[in-house]
């Protein structure tokens, strides 16, 4: 069995402290390492974090003396996680990587780097092979690669068999994202309880771009891009954890009825469903019948909160399709996501 000690770079914040809980028992990955800013380091973990997560501290990091993140305290580790804020992420995480450290990151900083794969692994497995063309070390054992945005990761995985079997011409969509995706302390509650906020600052244009960059196809080591235009509403809504998206398509070729795009979901298989990989859930997009169906917070757990899922799918007046999709936002699209991803660096021998 796979055995390797990780690092946690910005481990005291909302997205560190996630990949702590979701690390816990890790049957592959040992946490090493962890680090913060400079008012955190030196300090145990258990002084220096705010824990707010809904199980307890694991008593296996408590103790651990939180370190800065530079490479040099880092010695001992095969590779790191980053929940680093974009604030920081990049230069940060640059080091590492120029130090020989493998980086898994669930920042945005190098998410459009044409060399640097942004990974959903049942999406777009094969883009793994840009590493060889990063050059933060001359031998390669540095590099970085990212999870997608938390509304790009349930976008992509439910538009991957549509884009596959139909072609994609456009896509419209408006999100209903949970308070969790802002950090903590998050939004004001005077702004949020009882209320809808029609904007999140920075948010639509990474929605844009990323599912592009996820759907593109990887020929000689360059990637092309996917090529439609997607059309996003970012809003906050008074949800704990969970993004709502409402999803409308234009397809290249017709389907002959929305029940046969339900077979298509119900019958869609993941390309790594044969990894076995410890994070990997059995249905990585799920497809609910009930039309009252998916709901955040009846669903945002299933499967450890691995899963994408699809719901009311219906034909469009206006495009040709309009149906709901649904995933955790902290796990599937943070936390999770980057753990998954180097489940699969693992099995293809990256790590």
């Amino acid at each position: 069995m796979p055995d390797y000690n990780v690092g946690i770079l910005g481990a005291t914040g909302a997205v560190g402290q996630k990949f702590i809980r979701l690390l816990q028992d890790h049957p592959w990955f040992t946490i090493a390492a962890l680090g913060a800013s400079s008012r955190s380091a030196e300090k145990t973990y258990r002084e220096a974090a705010n824990w707010i997560e809904a199980t307890a501290m694991p008593g296996t990091v408590a103790d651990l003396v939180v370190r800065e993140c530079e490479p040099s305290q880092f010695t001992g580790v095969d590779f790191v996680f980053s929940g680093l804020d974009s604030s920081v992420a990049g230069d940060v995480e640059r080091t590492f990587a120029e130090a020989g450290i493998p980086v898994i990151s669930n920042a945005k900083n190098f998410r459009t780097d044409p060399t640097v794969p942004l990974l959903i692994p049942e999406v777009n497995p094969d883009h793994i092979e840009m590493i060889g063309s990063q050059t933060f070390t001359k031998d390669g054992s540095g590099w970085i690669i990212t999870n997608p945005n938390c509304v790009a990761v349930p976008l992509t995985t439910s538009l991957k068999p549509l884009f596959d079997t139909y072609g994609l011409e456009s896509v419209i969509l408006t999100s209903m994202q949970a308070v969790s995706g802002a950090g903590y302390p998050g939004v004001p509650s005077l702004d949020i309880m009882g209320n809808v906020v029609p904007l999140i600052s920075g948010e639509e244009p990474k929605i844009h771009e990323e599912p592009l960059k996820l759907l593109g196809s990887l020929s000689g080591g360059t990637l092309t891009h996917a090529d439609f235009p997607v059309q996003a509403t970012a809003t906050r809504v008074p949800v704990i954890n969970g993004h709502l998206l409402s999803v409308t398509v234009g397809l290249h070729k017709k389907p002959g009825s929305a029940d046969e795009v339900k077979e298509l979901y119900r019958n869609w298989k993941s390309p790594i469903a044969d990894l076995d990989l410890p994070s990997a859930p059995d249905y990585p997009i799920f497809y609910y019948d009930d039309e009252r169906y998916p709901q955040p917070r009846l669903h945002a757990d299933a499967e450890n909160g691995m899963r994408t899922a699809v719901g009311r799918m219906r034909s469009s007046a206006v495009l040709d399709l309009s149906y709901i999709a649904m995933a955790h936002n902290t796990v599937r699209g943070a936390a999770g996501g980057a753990i998954l991803n180097a489940e699969l660096l693992v099995r293809r021998e990256y790590l």
